[in-house]
């Protein structure tokens, strides 16, 4: 029989403590409302003062006093939040994106961002309502968001707006997505970091695709494959 001594007994308590203190950490930083990301580039208050504040009802007079520190592009510099989505609903690339949120994923935060940065349409979010959003840098306030709470849920609202489902995992019968037709209307659903996609969605999907790799891992970073995918729609059929 092995004794536990005073000494690694204390060892195994602090460490303990520590680990339940880093989990009340991560729990409360996953449900606090983020603070707006600020960027070193950022515009400082309007020159000129307000005499030279421009004529048009986009632009938030407390970024005009202030400054715009926020992570936008020049594009939407201190223009108001609800302004930006609006303009943004005029362009919106006509995919769709859809994660599955069965588990604590810090991916999906990610995966919101990298849809707002290509202007997809929707972000659904299958399973659990409440996700990690430490990872989507805010984005998800200038991004649609859509919640089904199961597959069959957004499978029928898929087939309701006559969109394709292309399920991105590297399974058996999976192919290339780069030899593979991605329509320009369609869904392109991502699974969880680890066991990948239910076999719902798997079964659910018109097509399956997989990111071709050359090295000794099985598989990449679930936001990363992500962000391969959608850049390749858009390679295909966003207009500059």
């Amino acid at each position: 029989m092995i004794h536990e001594t005073d000494a690694e007994r204390a060892d195994a308590q602090a460490e303990h403590a520590e680990h339940a203190d880093r989990a009340e950490h991560a729990d409360r930083a996953e449900h606090a409302e983020p603070a707006e990301p600020t960027v070193p580039q950022g515009a400082g208050p309007w020159p000129g003062g307000r005499v030279a504040w421009p004529d048009d009802p986009r632009y938030d007079p407390e970024l005009l006093e202030h400054g715009d520190a926020r992570n936008v592009v020049d594009r939407y510099r201190y223009w108001r939040m609800d302004a930006i989505v609006a303009d943004l609903d005029t362009r919106r690339h006509p995919f769709h994106v859809a994660i599955e949120n069965w588990q604590h994923d810090l991916n999906i935060g990610s995966i919101v961002r990298t849809a707002n940065a290509f202007a997809a349409e929707t972000v659904h979010i299958i399973g659990r309502r409440r996700w990690n959003k430490r990872g989507a840098m805010v984005t998800d306030r200038y991004q649609h968001l859509a919640y089904h709470p199961d597959v069959a849920d957004f499978v029928a609202w898929a087939r309701t707006e006559g969109l394709p489902i292309i399920a991105v995992d590297n399974v058996e019968g999976s192919r290339p997505v780069d030899d593979v037709d991605l329509p320009e209307r369609c869904v392109l659903l991502f699974g969880q970091e680890g066991p990948g996609l239910s076999d719902a969605a798997l079964a659910a999907a018109d097509h399956v695709v997989e990111i071709t790799q050359y090295g000794s891992t099985r598989s990449i970073n679930a936001s990363a494959a992500a962000a391969i995918v959608m850049h390749e729609w858009v390679r295909r059929h966003a207009r500059r």
